[in-house]
């Protein structure tokens, strides 16, 4: 008897967890709120998202994807800053939100009833309907397609008693309940990890690991272009709109950002940028087959290696010595600047001699005579303690030259900032110096140069490198 009390308890206890669960997740949205006013205010959009083959990956060296794409325009018109929060599970997308890891939740989502009872969603992006993604026979090339039918499942009914594996969460799942309701016989959900991406489960299918998955059409088309032998003709729901997210409580963020949708979506720009990630095959296997593409290695480019043994010199990350030289060359070791530099670090050539270069178009001559010239840089700036705006100053000195970024710090001085403080100080300064009411003051000893460029190029390195801590582990 006390067995079977026991039995009942836990199983009370474990139908009550996710209720309990969902109630604290709600009462996190009554009590959390960062609306448009506070987000211009701090100058940073947080977008809340998953990493994905369409929606957010690194290629090349370079962030890419539908929603980052749309959110990099999004947050140039708010005039604010893009910061990609990366969650780790699907499943947890709304409890983060909720909790404010993020403004706006950018991720091709699903509109649900019951979704939104928790979460407002944004003016739709999108159409797309849910298909079964399922393994054509081997032989499949040589079979008539009449054959390759009679070995498919074609109708929905034929699931009955079968197993399709998706992410617990996911309107995937919930699909498969309602087929199941309507079909009138138990279709097997085989629940998936939350940290899996949709690119990967699809994979699976091809790879023969798992028989049936679920996806939106649009994503299913672009990852059948690389894999062949699947089959993703069988329709198991009607249209569906696919949208953003905001907590209840950020209304102004939602009417902005319902606002710029439905000017985005009339711009040709828009559509481009859909077509890109949705429908053009030949990117999508170019992507799929590099080994620079982020779904599938750990790598940013072919000279990770000679940047990590380099990066140690000056005892930096090495993606962060990664993003200057994408910066410098979008790791093209023969490119030639206008300005007279070469290589992947565009060393100019007095420089080059001075550090020993007798080929500037070798990566490893290269990598590391521009890791030798920063460390000179962060010597050249060893009274700044600060060791992330060390690195600023040493890149802006890297960028504009040594002698530009001391007659900035005297200039920021004069004007009541700090000149031992890049970011809205000396920077600021900088951009100053491309006025002669600036740059023709007597203790300007260099002259004109052109601010925004060292000004843009630091913020455009950092905001790299946190795009390259979020896809790659060490």
């Amino acid at each position: 008897m006390k067995k079977i009390l026991l039995l009942l308890s836990i199983i009370i206890l474990s139908c009550q967890s996710k209720p309990t669960q969902d109630k604290e997740v709600d009462e996190n949205a009554k009590r959390f709120s960062r609306d448009l006013d506070e987000i211009k205010e701090s100058g940073v959009l947080k977008a809340l998202t998953i990493y994905s083959g369409t929606t957010y990956f690194l290629y090349k060296g370079r962030p890419m994807g539908f929603e980052y794409e749309l959110l990099e325009r999004l947050a140039s018109d708010l005039d604010v800053e893009l910061e990609m929060i990366v969650a780790k599970d699907e499943n947890k997308l709304i409890e983060l939100l909720q909790k404010g890891e993020g403004d706006l939740l950018a991720y091709g989502y699903t509109i649900t009833e019951s979704r939104k009872k928790r979460i407002n969603f944004t003016t739709p992006l999108y159409l797309s309907h849910q298909v079964l993604i399922q393994r054509k026979p081997e032989n499949w090339r040589r079979m008539k397609l009449h054959e390759i039918k009679n070995y498919l499942v074609t109708n929905p009914v034929e699931l009955i008693g079968d197993t399709i594996s998706v992410k617990q969460n996911s309107s995937y799942a919930s699909r498969v309940k309602n087929l199941s309701n309507e079909l009138g016989g138990e279709i097997v959900i085989d629940t998936l990890e939350g940290t899996l991406s949709t690119d990967k489960i699809i994979k699976m299918v091809a790879d023969g690991d798992i028989k049936y998955t679920i996806a939106d059409e649009n994503i299913a088309f672009i990852n059948s272009s690389y894999y062949p032998i699947l089959d993703i003709s069988t329709s198991l729901s009607l249209s569906q709109r696919i949208g953003w997210a905001v907590r209840k409580r950020d209304t102004q963020l939602l009417a902005n950002v319902n606002q710029w949708l439905e000017n985005a979506k009339k711009t040709t720009d828009y559509h481009v940028i859909y077509n890109k990630y949705f429908k053009n095959k030949r990117l999508y296997k170019k992507r799929v087959k590099s080994d620079f593409y982020s779904i599938n290695e750990n790598k940013i480019s072919p000279y990770d290696d000679i940047i990590k043994k380099n990066a140690d010199i000056i005892n930096w990350d090495w993606k962060l010595l990664a993003s200057v030289a994408y910066q410098e060359s979008q790791f093209k070791p023969n490119r030639d600047s206008w300005a007279g530099a070469s290589g992947l670090m565009q060393i100019m050539p007095a420089t080059a001699r001075e550090l020993g270069v007798t080929d500037p178009y070798n990566p490893n001559q290269s990598l590391k005579a521009g890791a030798k010239y920063l460390d000179q840089m962060m010597q050249s700036h060893k009274n700044i303690k600060d060791s992330v705006q060390q690195i600023k100053f040493a890149l802006g000195s890297y960028n504009s030259g040594l002698y530009h970024v001391k007659d900035a710090q005297k200039l920021a001085e004069k004007q009541g900032l700090d000149p031992l403080v890049w970011d809205n100080n000396v920077e600021l300064a900088l951009l100053d110096l491309s006025f002669p009411e600036h740059y023709n003051k007597p203790f300007i000893k260099y002259g004109y140069v052109r601010g925004e460029e060292p000004f843009n190029y630091v913020r455009e390195i950092f905001k790299r490198y946190e795009h390259y801590q979020q896809f790659i582990e060490d």
